[in-house]
């Protein structure tokens, strides 16, 4: 299986506004988002992006501009990728939303919260995950197994992608950070999926580029096969 970049879109205009934005129309980047984007693909050169896939809300979009220009790709739309519908919780203030009982839930039991009139975390973690999984198996058997391809989606979104990977309860996923822009990377086996990166706001995203496969000798080990000992690095 291949691996994917999961990226979240960079700073939009609802973001440290105090209001839940969700799937309202509109919300763009912000003037720090746009540099996020514009130094996406500096950040990713060197890294063979075989596909960019992304939530079809307009931030997601415009994150990944620059770099499907500089790539020559086009935007693939995913609906299973987009922000949570967090229903009639949309366009309120988060200090108004902490006040309902529904927040303890969310914080200490994600995997019971249901938004009224939108959707509940679990169903959203099914969707994304099967759409992320869907994808990398297309996309493996159209690039091959050491294919590499972007996810542009949603903080609750990844990090439910990334508790999946991780093999934690949904109930733990609020343990994980994952900022405007910032990059996560899992590379999915026939056995389990490894996390390389997670949250990563800079780093040098070439030691994710899997090796290419040695031709005339067979493989020592299954690709989903942990290194026991610990990785010794690129």
């Amino acid at each position: 299986m291949s691996t994917v970049i999961l990226l979240r879109h960079g700073k939009s205009t609802a973001n440290g506004s105090g209001v839940l934005a969700g799937r309202t129309p509109k919300v763009g980047l912000d003037d720090t988002g746009r540099a996020q984007a514009a130094a996406l693909p500096a950040r990713l050169a060197g890294v063979p992006v075989a596909e960019l896939v992304v939530s079809p809300m307009l931030r997601c979009k415009q994150t990944v501009g620059p770099l499907a220009g500089q790539l020559g790709l086009a935007k693939v739309v995913e609906p299973g990728l987009s922000e949570v519908d967090y229903g009639e919780w949309t366009g309120r203030e988060l200090k108004t939303l902490a006040k309902e009982p529904l927040w303890r839930v969310v914080q200490a039991h994600p995997s019971a919260a249901v938004f009224p009139g939108g959707e509940g975390l679990a169903a959203m973690q099914a969707r994304a995950v099967a759409a992320i999984r869907a994808h990398d198996a297309r996309i493996t058997a159209e690039h091959g197994a050491h294919a590499v391809w972007l996810a542009c989606s949603h903080g609750d979104v990844i990090k439910a992608i990334l508790a999946d990977a991780l093999g934690q309860h949904l109930d733990a996923f609020q343990r994980i950070v994952v900022d405007p822009a910032s990059v996560s990377v899992v590379r999915y086996t026939e056995t389990r999926p490894f996390v390389l990166r997670m949250n990563d706001n800079g780093g040098d995203l070439a030691g994710v580029v899997p090796p290419p496969p040695k031709k005339g000798r067979r493989a020592k080990k299954s690709a989903g096969d942990a290194v026991v000992g610990g990785s010794t690095g690129r």
